[in-house]
């Protein structure tokens, strides 16, 4: 057993500032030279993720204070990459639970320290962003400790210890009035409240695979903690199942540990370490990784089910190839292979053209990570509207549900609570969350809520603040109403022009520009009525040899509405798509032909 080893895990609610805090632990530890220059966020090493400022991959990373070696797991907050949390907490002994000192505990927050009191781990509580001018700690702690009881937290979890924080400014202290200092405290805590790793080192060795990678040079990199034993490089090894079953047998080609922001290679590894193991081509993340001697398999956390598919198709418009380099559907069919692979979250299932793939997910914002980072690829694709995957039980009808937790200026809350209950939500919780602030509680199926982000944002002029967290399998609640407006269909193809944009501005908000290319069943606006409306944007103003008697006005366009991927996503009805290359997002019908649009409609109505 290793005393001087500690396995941390930091979990918090989406820009609660654990990223932020880990930098700081980095640098206060000596990891990071005093002149060495490193990013802000270094732990957010992904371009999405610095982009969008979230964690969306959990990273193993290692520090050492005074002897003591920390492995510290910075995790996702997002709920949408749930999978990576319930695996990665598999790895440790205790948690530090970061909450913002005025935002208090988040869904996100509760749907992780869940995981984490359910295995049994000792949390710290650091109350973060301490120095906040809205900051109400002790209303925040007293909300922490309601959460643990509300999850079922035993005695011993519920005696915790707690930490007052400026992760930014790098203190911590005991003492809620503290506004200076360094992280001293905290190093303590954690080598003082959270257990070594009790492991038999003596055992035949055996290892769990949490997190799984790939390397050009290595092949499949697999990340666990060494449950028991010790392994050298080129050790017999071999992977089975959660059944028992081998799956291959191998050597340890490679062992690798977490050294600050690096991987470094080592000859050996005990029980107790966060190692990447290289040198199998088969084993997978929830594998057991064992010496050939040992056939029953270490129990994984089961995952929870994809609640939310989309399809991807191969791009059929006619600007398809232009833009990007991938877009053949056995391109599109490996990626999504080995996306899944990597993903467990994930599930890809072939249609029966060979021509798209359904993609099942925990939500939109992990579908649509996976969307921008293919497009960033190269990848050329057709995106259809996200629909829920629903389930029979007990001879019922039964769709994903969502606890959902707004914060609203009180004069939009009437319109908030009025638009969630058109989409089937029930208003749980209505209470005030600080000066002219409503907090508002809602249980709401998963179809209500795709495409309302933007209308709530529009609601609430950018002020109102959505958390969603899955829930539970409930009734189906019946048909919900979709998008209230038509859209406008150019009917032909080529450059818009800007003298027929001038004259469709009437008839709703327009998505594109003069000179802007264009075709023949490609959506370029909104239509101010419920109908869809096939319009002409490449005509131009009749030149005749007589003279005008006024002169003509100058074209003044509004600017287009320009839509982010999510939105785009969100904003397409049952029988768009969205067209994705890697330079532009274009919204589109699934049909192009009109004549085909005019007997599928009548196909459906019929049925």
């Amino acid at each position: 057993m290793s005393a001087e080893l500690r396995n941390i895990a930091i979990i918090a609610h989406v820009d609660h500032g654990k990223t932020t805090l880990v930098d700081q632990l980095f640098r206060q530890s000596g990891t990071f030279r005093d002149n060495q220059r490193v990013e802000e966020r270094a732990m957010d090493s992904n371009d999405l993720e610095k982009e969008r400022g979230i964690t969306i991959l959990a990273k193993p990373t290692s520090i050492e204070w005074e002897g003591l070696r920390i492995n510290i797991v910075d995790t996702p907050g997002h709920a949408d990459f749930g999978a990576e949390v319930e695996r990665i907490l598999s790895m440790v002994d205790g948690v530090i639970l970061l909450v913002d000192s005025a935002e208090g505990a988040m869904p996100q927050t509760k749907f992780v320290t869940g995981k984490a009191l359910a295995l049994g781990l000792k949390p710290i509580v650091v109350v973060n962003k301490i120095d906040r001018p809205d900051g109400r700690p002790e209303e925040v702690l007293d909300e922490v400790f309601d959460l643990f009881v509300n999850l079922g937290a035993n005695d011993e979890q519920l005696d915790f210890p707690t930490l007052y924080a400026s992760g930014r400014n790098g203190y911590a202290s005991e003492d809620i009035e503290a506004r200076e200092g360094n992280l001293t405290p905290m190093f303590e805590l954690i080598r003082d409240h959270v257990p070594a790793p009790g492991l038999d080192v003596d055992a035949p060795f055996s290892f769990l695979a949490t997190l799984l990678d790939r390397d050009n040079f290595m092949g499949r990199v697999l990340t666990g903690r060494v449950q028991s034993g010790t392994i050298k490089v080129n050790d017999p090894i071999r992977a089975i199942d959660m059944d028992g079953k081998v799956i291959e047998t191998g050597r340890a080609s490679k062992l690798l540990s977490f050294r600050g922001l690096d991987r470094v290679p080592v000859e050996e590894a005990r029980a107790g370490d966060i190692i990447a193991l290289a040198g199998l081509e088969k084993a997978t993340v929830a594998n057991t990784i064992a010496d050939p001697s040992v056939s029953e398999p270490i129990a994984a956390q089961p995952i929870d089910p994809p609640t939310l598919a989309m399809r991807f198709a191969v791009n059929d418009s006619p600007f398809a190839g232009r833009e990007g380099d991938k877009v053949t559907s056995r391109l599109i069919r490996d990626r999504l292979l080995r996306e899944a692979e990597t993903n467990v979250a994930i599930r890809v299932t072939e249609s029966a053209d060979k021509d798209s793939f359904e993609v099942a997910g925990r939500g939109e914002l992990q579908l649509g990570v996976v969307i921008e980072t293919m497009r960033r690829e190269g990848f050329e694709l057709g995106i259809s509207r996200p629909r829920v995957l629903l389930r029979e039980e007990n001879g019922q009808r039964t769709e994903p549900y969502e606890a959902v937790v707004i914060d609203v200026d009180d004069e939009f809350s009437g319109t908030v609570v009025e638009k969630m209950q058109r989409r089937k939500a029930e208003l749980t919780e209505m209470r005030p969350s600080g000066p002219g602030k409503t907090r508002l509680g809602f249980l709401a199926p998963s179809r209500g809520l795709i495409g309302y982000h933007g209308e709530f944002l529009s609601d609430t002029r950018g002020t109102g603040i959505m958390n969603r967290l899955f829930d539970s399998y409930g009734p189906y609640k019946g048909p919900i109403e979709g998008r209230q407006n038509g859209v406008l269909i150019s009917n032909c193809t080529g450059e818009a022009v800007g003298y027929a944009l001038n004259a469709l501005e009437d008839r709703g908000i327009l998505f594109v520009s003069p000179q802007e290319k264009v075709y023949e069943g490609m959506v370029i606006g909104e239509n101010a009525k419920p109908d869809d409306l096939e319009v002409n944007p490449l005509k131009s103003k009749q030149l005749t040899n007589f003279r005008s008697t006024g002169k003509d006005d100058a074209i003044r366009l509004t600017p287009p509405k320009k839509m982010t991927l999510e939105q785009a996503i969100a904003y397409i009805d049952d029988d768009e798509m969205v067209e994705v290359t890697p330079a532009t997002i274009r919204l589109r019908k699934a049909l192009l032909d009109p004549h085909e649009r005019k007997k599928a409609k009548r196909k459906a109505d019929a049925a």
